[in-house]
């Protein structure tokens, strides 16, 4: 990579002829696509280091942690469609999804913690969730657990699809608010 560096730049400075300018061109794309996936794993690494979007925002040349979090979403790779800012676009609307299921899972707690206590002896991962704090981390195996229990358990599966309805209209429901003019 260092002799391609070197070459682009030798080349930049001191154009020789349309060939060498040519091959310097396809050699800055190369390293330009290089560079540009290493940009989200150092960012994932760093993140998974403890690195807060704070601290990163100086690395990133960027001013604020928004700012960070944002150019991150933009420069990662995923099976995504669109624009980097549509993908900033999503992730935010995702969070807001997530976040208003698990204010709604929390106000629900016992409910959600009587249905899987009901469940828990159909299923091992309902059984392991059950024992964790949080009560949004019931409604994913819960949601799996449904398929498993039609056949024998049809009313615990019926209730566990309106929960499932319940979250997927407070999803809409965050998304419409977040896209609502004015």
């Amino acid at each position: 990579m260092t002799n391609d560096y070197d070459a682009v730049r030798a080349a930049a400075a001191s154009p020789g002829d349309a060939t060498e300018v040519l091959a310097a061109l396809m050699l800055l794309r190369q390293l330009r696509d290089e560079l540009s996936g290493w940009e989200p794993q150092l960012i994932e690494a760093a993140r998974e280091l403890g690195t807060s979007w704070a601290e990163l925002a100086p690395a990133l040349g960027v001013a604020s942690r928004q700012a960070a979090e944002k150019r991150y979403l933009r420069v990662r790779r995923t099976d995504d469609t669109g624009t980097g800012d549509e993908r900033v676009q999503a992730e935010r609307d995702r969070r807001a999804g997530d976040k208003a299921v698990a204010a709604w899972a929390q106000r629900n707690a016992r409910v959600l913690r009587g249905l899987a206590a009901r469940v828990g002896p159909h299923d091992d991962a309902v059984q392991q969730a059950l024992g964790g704090n949080d009560a949004a981390e019931l409604l994913t195996p819960l949601a799996r657990a449904e398929e498993g229990l039609r056949d024998g358990q049809p009313g615990l599966a019926e209730q566990i699809a309106g929960i499932g309805q319940q979250t997927d209209r407070l999803r809409t429901d965050a998304l419409r608010q977040r896209h609502r003019p004015g």
